[in-house]
C-alpha cells in the first residue's frame, strides 16, 4: 500500500469537507442576513459539486468573488480549530469501531458454533433414541 498516496487523498477529501462545512455555515448565516444570496449559493452549490472543492471555488470566482473570499476565510478558521485534534480522534474512533466490530463478529461466530453444537447434540440424541427403540 502506498501510504503517501493515501495521505494525499485523505487530505484532499478533508479539504473538500472543510469547504462543504464553510459553505454550509455561510448559507446558514446568509439565510438570516441575505436570504436571496443564500438561495443563490445553495442553487450554485447544487449545480457545482463541492466534493471537488478546487473546481467549485474556481467556478464560484467567476460568479461571486466576495463569496469565495468569505468561504476561504471560514474554511481556514474551521481547519485551524479542528485539524489539530483530528489525528488522535481518528485513531481513537477507529480503535473503538474495530473493537465493536470484532465483538459483533465474535458474537456471531460463537452463536454459529453454538447453533452447530446444538444441532449436533440433537442429532446425537435422536440417533441414540432410535438405537434404543431398535
Amino acid at each position: 500500500m502506498c501510504y503517501k498516496q493515501a495521505v494525499k487523498e485523505t487530505a484532499k477529501v478533508l479539504q473538500g469537507y472543510l469547504t462543504y462545512q464553510a459553505v454550509k455555515l455561510i448559507i446558514e448565516q446568509l439565510t438570516e442576513t441575505n436570504p436571496a444570496l443564500a438561495i443563490w449559493l445553495r442553487e450554485f452549490s447544487h449545480h457545482h459539486p463541492i466534493q471537488d472543492s478546487e473546481n467549485y471555488l474556481r467556478a464560484l470566482v467567476k460568479e461571486n468573488k466576495e463569496l469565495v473570499l468569505r468561504i476561504l476565510t471560514v474554511r481556514k478558521e474551521i481547519a485551524e480549530q479542528t485539524v489539530e485534534f483530528l489525528p488522535e480522534m481518528v485513531k481513537t474512533n477507529i480503535e473503538q469501531s474495530n473493537i465493536e466490530h470484532r465483538r459483533y463478529l465474535l458474537e456471531r461466530l460463537t452463536q454459529t458454533q453454538s447453533s452447530s453444537l446444538d444441532e449436533t447434540q440433537i442429532d446425537t440424541e435422536s440417533n441414540q433414541s432410535e438405537n434404543k427403540e431398535q
